[in-house]
């Protein structure tokens, strides 16, 4: 495989990009990072600090957001892969006897419902909101601890029957991560880093803040970084370009990536390959749910290449994108409007916005699976406090896109659109053209 391309991308990629760039907050940089077989791109714009005038590199890490919920998927897929946890586990094996949500116990809530979003919880935790709103605009979970969330457990009801909705929550992948850490006695973060992080190389990507950190700001005055102590597993991770690029290499690839010489490499080798096989139908026209990621099939004619003759035609005007909201977790996000035939993807975590990729609180469909095939993409999207990410792939074309943004949120439903639909036309070109 070739080394990655640093720098400036050739012209026509180059051309592909802007609308990207452009979508990204001008208060803010952005890098993007472009797979197209054994060809790997990594391009920066802007600033991370605006004071400091410190340029944005392949090593400025950026908050993830919901992006967080494919690596908790990963690490459920490894743990499973080992025999340490099964994906039919009951929650209740996990918890403490008296912290438990209520609901029926015919069907309990599993491993894998909280991975696929069919759970039945909430989006958020009881007593979340109300704690929240003086620090809106600045840090509104960071009081919200782990005890907090064993306490409000109880007190939270569970909507219809566990696996037979998708009920978008951040409650049920972020208790996934506390079951999963509990099962192997370590903490969240400590867990990815040994699992997941460490394995495939991401030596800057974790839950805490670090060197380099994108600096977001909204009306000219600096965002605070992101806090979740309560939920980790579904919003707390950073991350850079150069990790992102290692880690769509290793979900395109199951050799891409070299791993450890260890026993336990072949686990991570079937989790990788598991976290993108779908595990609900996508009725409603929702995305099917996989391991923490979603999953679409492209429409008829969007893996065709564009029009002959059209080199400077916009990236936004070739294709076409539906508009969804992609709004800051926690946050209510605006409703998005559809534009185009093509999808989008919504990271709205607010108690009654759209679910991901806009699917809705009560998308139906929770009982299907299948596999990933040609013409379709396996994608998620994450907005934090003070960034923007966009991670997606085509393991058929072998293409990949990863997009991570610093400045004000609420520019993230146009460059969401605007990653769609570049992802979309990297497919048509590389992988048919």
């Amino acid at each position: 495989m070739n080394a990655p391309l640093y720098g400036p991308p050739d012209p026509e990629l180059d051309r592909l990009l802007r609308p990207l760039f452009r979508a990204a907050a001008p208060a803010g940089g952005a890098a993007v990072v472009v797979i197209r077989g054994d060809e790997r791109t990594v391009a920066c714009r802007g600033h991370a600090v605006r004071s400091a005038e410190r340029p944005v590199r392949a090593d400025t890490r950026f908050e993830l957001g919901s992006v967080t919920k494919t690596f908790t998927g990963l690490l459920l897929a490894e743990m499973a892969a080992r025999g340490e946890v099964g994906y039919d586990d009951p929650i209740d094996r996990y918890l403490p006897a008296d912290a438990a949500p209520g609901y029926p116990q015919e069907r309990p809530i599993t491993l894998l419902h909280l991975a696929t979003h069919t759970s039945g919880l909430p989006r958020l935790p009881d007593g979340v909101q109300p704690g929240q709103v003086p620090r809106w605009f600045t840090r509104p979970y960071a009081t919200f601890g782990p005890a907090h969330l064993l306490r409000a457990l109880p007190r939270t009801a569970v909507r219809g029957t566990p696996g037979t909705q998708v009920r978008y929550s951040n409650l049920g992948c972020g208790l996934l991560g506390l079951l999963l850490a509990n099962a192997a006695g370590q903490r969240y973060d400590d867990l990815l880093t040994a699992r997941v992080c460490g394995p495939l190389g991401l030596v800057d990507t974790s839950c805490g803040p670090g060197r380099e950190e994108d600096a977001g700001y909204r009306r000219g005055r600096r965002v605070p970084s992101f806090r979740l102590p309560a939920l980790p597993a579904a919003a707390a991770l950073r991350s850079t370009a150069d990790d992102m690029l290692r880690y769509l290499q290793a979900h395109l690839a199951l050799d891409a990536v070299p791993l450890p010489e260890r026993a336990d490499a072949a686990a991570l080798r079937t989790a990788l390959n598991e976290v993108r096989r779908p595990r609900t139908d996508g009725r409603r026209g929702g995305p099917r749910i996989c391991l923490g990621w979603n999953h679409r099939a492209l429409p008829a004619g969007a893996a065709e290449p564009r029009a002959a003759g059209k080199p400077g035609a916009s990236v936004a005007a070739a294709g076409a994108v539906v508009g969804a909201a992609a709004g800051v977790f926690g946050r209510p996000a605006a409703a998005g409007k559809p534009v185009l035939p093509v999808p989008a993807a919504s990271d709205a975590a607010g108690p009654d916005a759209a679910g991901a990729d806009g699917a809705g609180a009560d998308a139906a469909g929770a009982d299907g699976a299948g596999s990933v095939e040609a013409g379709e993409v396996v994608y998620h999207v994450g907005a934090a406090r003070r960034s923007t990410a966009f991670v997606g792939f085509s393991p058929r074309a072998q293409v990949g896109l990863a997009v991570l943004a610093g400045g004000q949120p609420l520019r993230s439903r146009a460059l969401v659109q605007s990653a769609h639909e570049t992802l979309r036309v990297l497919i048509a070109e590389f992988g048919e053209g």
